[in-house]
């Protein structure tokens, strides 16, 4: 049985994945680190085509965290894929396997990827899914003062990499953010703020540096308010429409 069907299977049955440790490469707290640096299989995946059809068999371990859809969860646990760069998921994926980012949940998973060429397939396949129109956002009373407050701060120090929309830039391997969870948002933010982010892009770095808990949480919540005109899901026909 391929891999990624037996991990399926082990999920479905309810029994934990116990995978081989990740390994630890030197990221944003080394001397020496150097953001994106090309070479190995990272860049073997970016020069390969990425097959659709093939991706989708590949992506199967993938839904069953991150759903067939790839919507994720609202809560954060799992960020939303669906319609990310190819390029940022490649980047991202061949850091947790290189052990540039520490994520001992995907890991396992992550390491199931057979090669280069199934890397860039799953990307490919997650690019092409749109983006679901539902997801997680700040739900507090106060939510229209921080999304304007989100607003103000993303469109001064934000807008210039991720796009007025939250588009990212693919070349630039700056990631789409419209139509991703709020909590998730917040969380890998202020992971990078701390440090903790090992893989982090260091001018990103000095951008949040400064900012404080609820400024974090303002820019998550604008950001979370974000859609990419053309990208998103159809409505589901027949959908009542919320009053």
């Amino acid at each position: 049985m391929k891999a990624s069907l037996l991990m399926v299977a082990l999920l479905s049955a309810g029994v934990a994945f116990a995978g081989p440790p990740a390994p630890h490469q030197q990221g944003i707290e080394g001397k020496d680190y150097k953001w994106n640096a090309q070479g190995g299989e990272k860049s073997e995946a970016l020069n390969k085509k990425g097959d659709k059809k093939a991706g989708a068999e590949g992506y199967e371990v993938c839904g069953a965290c991150h759903l067939p859809s790839g919507a994720g969860r609202p809560d954060g646990t799992f960020p939303q894929l669906a319609g990310q760069h190819t390029t940022v998921l490649i980047k991202q994926m061949a850091d947790i396997r290189a052990g540039l980012r520490d994520n001992p949940t995907m890991y396992p998973f992550a390491a199931t990827l057979t090669d280069a060429q199934e890397l860039a397939d799953v990307s490919a396949y997650i690019e092409s899914l749109c983006i679901p129109l539902e997801h997680g956002k700040y739900e507090g009373a106060d939510a229209a003062i921080k999304v304007a407050q989100g607003k103000e701060l993303y469109e001064k120090q934000c807008l210039e990499c991720h796009g007025k929309n939250g588009e990212g830039d693919k070349a630039k391997f700056y990631p789409v953010i419209a139509g991703q969870h709020y909590k998730y948002l917040l969380r890998q933010m202020t992971e990078i703020r701390d440090g903790h982010r090992r893989n982090a892009n260091p001018d990103m770095v000095k951008v949040i540096k400064p900012y404080t808990n609820d400024q974090l949480v303002a820019i998550s919540a604008y950001q979370s308010s974000l859609t990419m005109p053309g990208s998103m899901c159809k409505p589901k026909a027949g959908a009542a429409k919320k009053k």
